[in-house]
């Protein structure tokens, strides 16, 4: 049997494997062809789909640098990092403070780079991306989400037990999560939610208490919904929700044809580039609603697969917190995975009309090309957590000693 590592990376490249063919495939377009063509025979500009042309796209070589982030993460020598960033024990609350303070502004700064003239991208009217040499572009919250988890790492690991305190230890990480979402709020709801959700899976595995998290439910609906009336089209998004065929060539079009694509497929699928819905049909085939396609190409045999595997390297991460003695490392793979699943539900709940119309691109599968090689990377991290397991002698996979996730 393959060890958890191994497991990780097996499904990280199954993933991504997968991604290049389905971000091949929805990119193919229509292109007017002679009177008279029948058939399938005429399909995109670039010719059908074929093994050459899908390893020379942009997202082989994404595949390619992902791959690069996540064996050069898996070889950090995570343990000692650790030992070296984590302050003394006894260190003063204050330190720790000044820790997550500082945390939280390099962060912000990050975010913020979105409304530097010069640099900044908008699409879809919203400004999400920044546009830097060689790089191109990115989008500053995909970095946020990852840093934040690290920061909330290291502030759990370096609160102890105090972290189960609710003044002293829970207030500070749920403020510096606050911020942070705020700030990315502005322009992206969906991300904010994504990483609140994640640091509370993170914050709660580290021991704080769950009715802790009572206290701040009513300034997460107060905020959540004066960010949505704060644009107008997010209120439509949610009505449209309700009843999307009340406006079948507007606002309720993106859910129809989503909703269409996801059924289209069936059991076995159209077959790997013989879907239809990608020809002008579904919006943001490559990106957000990928997953539509997939469905109706591969079928519900190929949805599922995607989604085991998802459950799979879930699962192993699991095994590793499991196995893990030290809370800073255990917070990391923690906030990993939440990180990845999450993210993943939400974005099959929302492709297959579950709910109201965002944009959050599946892991390691939607186009783009910051969002692979990071996501890549912290699973390389995940990595590097279960070499610095310690192991008898001989053993090639820690002993199941069931530790618990907020040990």
């Amino acid at each position: 049997m393959p060890t958890r590592g191994q497991t990780l990376f097996l499904c990280t490249l199954a993933l991504l494997i997968i991604g290049v063919l389905m971000v091949n495939s929805a990119s193919m377009s229509v292109r007017p062809v002679p009177e008279g063509t029948v058939g399938f025979d005429a399909v995109t500009e670039g010719g059908q789909l074929d093994i050459r042309t899908i390893i020379t796209s942009r997202s082989a070589v994404y595949l390619v640098a992902a791959l690069l982030a996540m064996a050069l993460a898996s070889r950090l020598p995570v343990a000692a990092i650790t030992d070296r960033l984590l302050p003394p024990a006894h260190a003063p609350d204050g330190y720790v403070y000044a820790g997550l303070g500082a945390g939280v502004l390099l962060i912000v700064a990050v975010l913020l780079a979105v409304y530097i003239p010069g640099i900044s991208r908008s699409v879809n009217g919203a400004a999400r991306w920044i546009a830097l040499p060689v790089v191109g572009s990115m989008q500053p919250s995909e970095i946020a989400k990852w840093a934040i988890i690290v920061l909330l790492a290291w502030y759990t690991a370096a609160m102890g037990r105090r972290i189960r305190k609710f003044l002293p230890g829970l207030l500070p990480a749920v403020a510096a999560v606050g911020i942070v979402c705020t700030v990315i709020v502005l322009e992206d709801l969906g991300t904010g939610v994504l990483i609140a959700s994640a640091a509370a899976v993170l914050l709660i595995a580290a021991g704080a208490r769950v009715w802790q998290f009572l206290v701040f439910v009513p300034v997460a609906v107060v905020g959540l919904g004066a960010a949505i009336i704060h644009s107008p089209y997010r209120i439509k998004r949610i009505m449209t929700f309700f009843d999307p065929f009340a406006d079948p060539k507007g606002a309720g079009y993106h859910m129809i044809q989503s909703m269409s694509t996801v059924a289209g497929g069936g059991l076995p699928g159209r077959g790997l580039g013989h879907g239809i819905q990608k020809f002008g049909y579904l919006p943001e085939d490559t990106t957000d609603f990928l997953f539509a396609i997939i469905c109706e190409e591969t079928g519900i045999v190929g949805a599922a697969v995607v989604i085991s595997i998802y459950l799979v390297l879930g699962w192993t991460i699991v095994g590793i917190i499991r196995d893990q003695d030290r809370p800073a490392l255990r917070a990391v793979a923690v906030g990993v995975m939440a990180m990845i699943l999450i993210q993943a539900m939400i974005n099959l709940v929302v492709v297959t009309g579950m709910g109201p119309t965002k944009g959050i691109a599946l892991p390691l599968l939607s186009a783009g090309g910051t969002g692979w090689v990071l996501t890549a990377a912290s699973i390389g991290l995940v990595i590097a957590i279960d070499r610095a397991t310690p192991r008898p002698a001989g053993q090639t996979e820690p002993n199941t000693a069931a530790q618990p996730l907020c040990a």
